[in-house]
C-alpha cells in the first residue's frame, strides 16, 4: 500500500505537533512494510529525499517570503504532485490551507483527514480569518472520504456539527527512562529547582496567565519558556515580564533528549493549552515523567483527570509554584498513572497500529464499493449483448 502525509512543514520534526506525529508514524508505517511518501517544504532544514526509509518529496514553499499566504502555496504544489502520482491512501495532517484545494485531490486514492483542534476558535486570528477557518472546517469534514479525531471530544463535536462519524485516534509518546542531569548543565540548573512550560507562543497557550503567576509566586528559580522567542507575541510577552529574571526566554528544542530531560528533572511543567484535542506535548510530558500543572478545560482533562494540578487564573499558578514540590515524592501515584496512560493507550505503537488498521479498513471499503458498482454494468452490457 502507497501512503502519502500532506500538511505539515516536513520530517524530521522542526515545528510542532504535526510534525512531531508524522515522524513517528512515517517511520513506524514504513517498518510494517509500507511504502509512504512525506511531503516537505522545499526549504526544510533536511534535504535528503529519504529518511529513515521514508520518502520525503520536496515541494516549493514561499511562506518565508510571503506570510501566511505562502501555505496555500505549499499546499497546492503538494496537491499537484499527488496528482502525477499513484496513491492508496492520502493522510491529510490538519486543513487550514488545503482545504480549498480538496477539488483537485486525485479521485483515484482515499482521503482521510486529521481534524485536528478547533483552530477557528483561536484567539490570535482575526474575524475574516476566523470565519475562513470554519469555513475550512466544513470543506474538510464534509468533501473528506474518512475523518480522523485526536480527542473524543473532537469525534462528538464533528458527529454532531456535520453528522460524520470519526475514527479515534490520539497522538502518541514514548516512555522516557534515560535521564541524565549532565543535559541541563548546559542551562545552569538543578535537578527539581525550575519550572517549566513548551508551547507555540500563541495567546490560547495561556502563556500570559502562567508568567503573571510566576511574577506574583516571585520564588528564586528560574524557569523556562520554551517556544519560537522571536514571534510578535514572545516580543510581547517578553517586554511586559522583564522585570521578572527568574523567567527564561528559549527558541524551540527539537533535541528529544534534551525536551525529555527538561521534562523529567522540572519542578512543575505547566500545560497551558486551551484549543485542540489530545496534544503531543502533553503526552510528551506525560511520559517524562512530569509533575503536571494543567490548564483546566474538558480537552486537558479527558486526558489527565485526576492525575495533575491545574489552573485557571494567576493565583492558581503562583499558588501551586509555591507549594507543589516533585522531589517529596507526594504526586509519585499520579505521574505513575499518567505513565500507565502512555503505555495502554497513547504509546507509539499503539497509534502506529491504530493507523494502520484504518488505512487498510477504508482501502478495503473502497474497493469493495469499486466491484459493486463495477458488477451490475458488466451484467448490464451483457443482457444488452444477448438480446442485440
Amino acid at each position: 500500500m502507497r501512503i502519502a502525509i500532506i500538511g505539515t512543514r516536513g520530517i524530521p520534526n522542526h515545528y510542532g505537533g504535526f510534525e512531531q506525529c508524522a515522524e513517528y508514524l512515517a517511520e513506524g508505517l514504513v517498518k510494517k512494510g509500507y511504502d509512504v511518501v512525506v511531503y516537505n517544504s522545499h526549504n526544510h532544514p533536511y534535504q535528503n529525499s529519504e529518511w529513515r526509509s521514508v520518502k520525503i518529496c520536496h515541494c516549493y514553499d514561499p511562506e518565508n517570503k510571503i506570510g501566511t499566504a505562502g501555505q496555500f502555496i505549499y499546499d497546492l504544489n503538494c496537491i499537484l504532485d499527488l496528482k502525477r502520482k499513484d496513491f492508496d491512501v492520502i493522510l491529510q495532517l490538519g486543513y487550514t490551507s488545503s482545504s480549498v484545494w480538496n477539488w483537485l485531490l486525485p479521485r483515484n486514492a482515499v482521503v482521510t483527514t486529521n481534524m485536528d483542534g478547533l483552530e477557528w476558535t483561536r484567539s490570535k486570528y482575526s474575524k475574516p480569518v476566523q470565519r475562513f477557518l470554519k469555513l475550512a472546517e466544513k470543506l474538510a469534514a464534509v468533501k473528506s472520504d474518512h475523518l480522523i479525531a485526536d480527542s473524543l471530544q473532537i469525534q462528538t463535536y464533528l458527529k454532531d456539527k456535520y453528522g460524520r462519524e470519526a475514527t479515534y485516534i490520539p497522538y502518541g509518546a514514548e516512555l522516557f527512562d534515560d535521564n541524565d542531569t549532565s543535559v541541563l548543565d548546559e542551562y545552569k540548573l538543578r535537578p527539581f529547582n525550575y519550572d517549566m512550560l513548551i508551547a507555540r507562543m500563541e495567546p490560547e497557550n495561556s502563556l500570559e496567565v502562567i508568567l503573571e503567576g510566576v511574577a506574583k509566586a516571585n520564588l528564586d528559580r528560574p524557569f523556562l519558556v520554551i517556544g519560537c522567542a522571536k514571534t510578535k507575541y514572545a516580543k510581547y510577552l517578553k517586554s511586559k515580564f522583564g522585570h521578572c529574571k527568574q523567567i527564561r526566554f528559549y527558541n524551540g528544542i527539537y533535541d528529544m533528549d534534551k525536551l525529555n530531560n527538561l521534562r523529567y528533572h522540572a519542578n512543575l511543567y505547566f500545560h497551558g493549552h486551551t484549543v485542540g484535542g489530545t496534544n503531543p506535548s502533553l503526552l510528551e510530558s506525560m511520559a517524562s515523567n512530569s509533575l503536571i500543572c494543567s490548564h483546566k478545560n474538558k480537552f486537558n482533562c479527558d486526558v489527565l483527570g485526576d492525575d495533575a494540578l491545574y489552573f485557571s487564573t494567576p493565583a492558581d499558578v503562583s499558588g501551586h509554584l509555591q507549594t507543589a514540590k516533585k522531589s517529596t515524592g507526594q504526586y509519585a501515584t499520579m505521574m505513575a498513572n499518567n505513565r500507565q496512560k502512555i503505555k495502554d493507550v497513547y504509546s507509539r505503537e499503539n497509534i502506529v497500529n491504530a493507523y494502520a488498521n484504518h488505512f487498510e479498513a477504508i482501502v478495503s471499503q473502497a474497493r469493495k464499493a469499486k466491484q459493486y458498482v463495477a458488477i451490475p454494468n458488466q451484467k448490464e452490457i451483457s443482457f444488452q449483448l444477448k438480446n442485440s
